[in-house]
């Protein structure tokens, strides 16, 4: 029986952490390699200059390996290749503090980008994700307290979907889990299997007043979608009847092309 990866991108100090912890040491042993720091929106960066220190954490009793200068992706790639000497049986990357719903958001994230390097790995690995649609940078300013309720449900709302992922096993042909639960969901709320909805962002920065010279900005941004209205079925629009969304998502997916311009890429263009 293997053990259980878990990292983050919201870092050490995530009021998140330990309660995942604590609620997925009833299934596996846990092994646990997280940033030092939040590193939010970096999607499956890698460190390739700067070097990266693992010091041992302790926090809630339980040990925490953190990566100084890390990225979530450096997290997974390290535990998996560097750290212990066989990988995991599963990477579990969360509970992030905000949604990932959404094509814009699941691509920027990096919970989803610590999943992802698990695929790279050949691992099955899941993200999980909580928060409020369309204002979750104000909510997330407001949610840093150890031991408090939400965290509790989220985390017992985690294990058991990675429970019964073990029971029956890793899906075929499913790159990664990208799991997204409301702030108010328990352990009965209704979970539906998704898509991800096309959806993405727009303005990410505001200026910065009296930065000199220079134009100087700071990320800002309001938690608002940009683009249609999700359909029925997609993670956004489940997320806002107040349902958890399970999306299983495939990464190496090719569409098809137009006739004419297939023709023109493999041939060149006509006379």
């Amino acid at each position: 029986m293997g053990y259980l990866l878990v990292t983050n991108d919201d870092g050490v100090d995530s009021p998140a952490l330990v309660p995942l912890i604590r609620a997925l040491s009833q299934l596996r042993e846990v092994r646990v390699v997280v940033p030092a720091e939040e590193r939010s929106w970096v999607s499956k960066a890698i460190s390739r200059w700067d070097r990266v220190r693992v010091r041992h954490v302790e926090r809630g009793g339980h040990e925490i390996l953190a990566v100084e200068g890390g990225f979530p992706a450096d997290c997974t790639n390290l535990a998996v290749h560097s750290l212990f000497d066989e990988p995991p049986e599963l990477v579990v990357s969360g509970v992030n503090i905000g949604l990932n719903s959404g094509l814009g958001f699941f691509l920027s994230s990096g919970t989803v980008g610590a999943a992802v390097e698990g695929w790279i790995a050949g691992l099955g690995a899941i993200a999980f994700s909580v928060g409020r649609s369309g204002s979750d940078g104000a909510w997330k300013r407001s949610v840093h307290e150890d031991g408090d309720e939400l965290w509790q449900r989220a985390a017992a709302l985690s294990a058991d979907i990675v429970r019964h992922v073990l029971e029956a096993g890793y899906p075929d042909g499913v790159d990664l889990l990208n799991v997204n639960f409301p702030v108010e969901a328990h352990h009965e709320t209704q979970r539906v299997v998704t898509q991800l909805a096309v959806v993405g962002y727009g303005r990410l920065f505001s200026p910065v007043e009296d930065a000199g010279a220079d134009d100087v900005f700071e990320h800002d941004f309001d938690g608002e979608l940009r683009g249609a209205t999700p359909r029925e079925g997609t993670d956004v629009a489940v997320l806002r009847s107040g349902r958890v969304s399970i999306t299983p998502v495939r990464l190496a997916h090719a569409s098809d092309l137009p006739d004419d311009l297939r023709r023109r890429f493999e041939r060149g263009s006509p006379e």
